[in-house]
């Protein structure tokens, strides 16, 4: 989904749930990249791995959902 910039912040501001979700899909990102870097991962990290990216994965679902909303109600 390409996102326009400006929707964004619009969206981020006016929008306190989506601007929760945006917060903990950055922070989700964040670890998700972290894991993305080990050399070596124990099984246990793997399953904590795999959870991140489906939470992330949810997140983003969902503030698309949000942001389509708010594009349709533009037009």
């Amino acid at each position: 989904m390409d996102i326009n910039p400006a929707l964004l912040e619009k969206v981020k501001q006016e929008s306190t749930e989506f601007c929760e979700l945006y917060k903990e899909h950055t922070t989700l990102k964040l670890k998700v990249e972290a894991f993305n870097k080990m050399k070596l991962i124990t099984p246990e990290q793997e399953i904590e791995h795999k959870k991140y990216q489906k939470q992330k994965l949810s997140l983003k679902d969902r503030m698309e959902k949000i942001l389509s909303l708010y594009e349709e109600s533009i037009h």
